[in-house]
């Protein structure tokens, strides 16, 4: 047998699977890829999150993923906590299956003190008004806190599992689903569901954690708010910008915000 590792996929595989006589939905993925790409962003941009803000991060971004499969295609959806446990911070996550990427980072610097932990969800729809719901959360694990907000918003049950390994899981209830078979389960009992249960793979959805985010983008922006950075520009010739939802900086010249072309360059 050979000692060589597999190599890591280069996205990560969602299946969504369906529990026959449970009428439950499962949703599981191995999310070592994804993680893989989290930590080279973080890496590329000069980042580095504290222990246990990267652990919770980890987990939403996974919890997060596995959401995006249980709804419907063409929805970009936000999550935005604001936590007092176990550590005062935000942490935001969005995506879509149509773009096939996930994005999050996390933040500690001028947090909001709150005697709670809370989330802010937004689910944006083509043609229609975004939908957004404040949910209250419990201080317990970021398992507790997904399955509270689907009974919270999604107005059902759901069952969130780490199964070790950079491997998760979500159970999410249907219409007639089993809710006392649901309510029993456990970690091990999801990791051999398909030898005790009748289950079905209905579809599968691959992610990558991108941002899509680039200087050409925000250019746009620094011009509209020149202003507001004349001293800085006129003193060192650049001004530094972030994107908001991964954290990537990158340095915008004058020269640029006059018309030129932006560096192929890594961001600052």
């Amino acid at each position: 047998m050979s000692s060589q590792q597999e190599p890591v996929a280069e996205f990560t595989t969602v299946q969504a699977v369906f529990v026959r006589q449970r009428n439950c939905l499962l949703l599981r993925a191995d999310m070592s890829p994804l993680y893989v790409d989290y930590y080279l962003h973080l890496m590329q941009h000069g980042q580095r999150n504290a222990e246990c803000e990267d652990g919770v991060l980890k987990k939403l971004l996974a919890y997060f993923t596995l959401h995006l499969v249980s709804r419907p295609w063409q929805e970009y959806h936000a999550w935005t906590f604001n936590t007092c446990s176990p550590s005062p911070a935000n942490y935001f996550v969005s995506g879509s299956s149509v773009d096939e990427e996930v994005v999050g980072r996390a933040f500690t610097e001028g947090v909001r003190e709150t005697e709670t932990n809370m989330l802010f969800a937004q689910n944006l729809m083509p043609n229609k008004d975004p939908q957004t719901s404040a949910i209250t959360l419990g201080k317990g694990s970021v398992e507790s806190w997904v399955e509270s907000y689907y009974r919270q918003s999604e107005q059902r049950m759901a069952r969130a599992f780490d199964l070790g390994n950079d491997r998760f899981a979500l159970l999410t209830a249907q219409p007639g689903a089993d809710h006392d078979w649901l309510e029993a389960l456990t970690a091990e009992d999801v990791q051999n569901i398909d030898g005790t249960e009748q289950t079905k793979v209905l579809e599968t959805r691959k992610f990558y954690f991108r941002c899509g985010c680039t200087v050409d983008k925000i250019l746009p922006i620094i011009r509209s708010l020149r202003h507001n950075f004349a001293d800085q520009l006129s003193e060192q010739g650049y001004v530094e910008a972030s994107c908001p939802r991964c954290g990537a900086t990158y340095k915008v010249t004058t020269e640029m915000l006059e018309g030129g072309d932006a560096p192929d360059t890594p961001p600052a």
